[in-house]
């Protein structure tokens, strides 16, 4: 049981108390409290779903679109801005640290770059002395070899300043940023096509359900404190 329930069942029994007892003050307290819960937990209802009759409720599924408009939006001009990436590629100097590029060239398939030079020692003047010696399958156990030197190579140079530095000054080239950020643009909307007015009314749900469900409590307390107050008066 939540606490908007609890509320709204404190206050509907003040009310039967003070109705069934004719205790006018617990009688105004309840009804008051009733009023302020129910209307606050009404309130909140209506944010996420249409009630007939009831002009602008269902705030959440009938803007879904700007919704989705408005994330994009956040996205792109708070978080992925010139600026930020430009941070990101210079921070503290240590980028060659920050872009891994390891696990890509570990799975790169390194074989054409052997074909290509078992090609080009076949093409030159070694090649006929290769011929005498079998052609190209007297070169072949060299192969295994040659792609892990490569890699290691390779990896080692993509892990330099100066490879950072080349990279970092190419990234922020003004056409290259620009398209930087338009594939970026392109995959956060994809992504948020993928959204439905469900699934969006959920996460916010969840994301706001414990705090909303205090103005249900802070309803029915400042309603009863009312109503105590009017059946003083009365």
């Amino acid at each position: 049981m939540n606490k908007s329930v609890i509320t709204n069942v404190v206050a509907a029994a003040l009310m039967t108390i003070g109705y069934f007892f004719a205790a006018p003050i617990l009688l105004s307290v309840g009804l008051f409290a009733l009023s302020g819960a129910a209307t606050n937990w009404l309130a909140i209802h209506m944010l996420f779903e249409k009630v007939p009759g009831l002009y602008g409720s269902g705030v959440v599924p009938a803007h879904f679109e700007e919704f989705k408009a408005g994330i994009a939006s956040l996205m792109m001009e708070q978080f992925f801005t010139d600026e930020n990436i430009d941070k990101f590629l210079s921070d503290q100097g240590s980028g060659a640290a920050k872009i891994n590029l390891q696990p890509v060239i570990e799975n790169v398939d390194m074989t054409p770059a052997f074909n290509a030079l078992v090609t080009t020692v076949e093409q030159s003047s070694l090649g006929g002395m290769l011929a005498m010696f079998g052609g190209s399958e007297a070169i072949a156990p060299l192969k295994e070899p040659f792609i892990h030197k490569m890699k290691s190579s390779l990896i080692e140079i993509s892990q330099s300043e100066d490879f950072y530095e080349l990279l970092k000054n190419e990234i922020e080239q003004p056409d290259v940023m620009a398209d930087l950020r338009a594939k970026i643009s392109a995959i956060v909307h994809q992504r948020l096509q993928e959204l439905t007015p469900q699934l969006v009314k959920e996460i916010i749900q969840q994301m706001i359900k414990k705090h909303l469900g205090w103005l249900v409590v802070w309803g029915g307390v400042f309603g009863g404190l009312i109503g105590l107050v009017a059946g003083l008066i009365t």
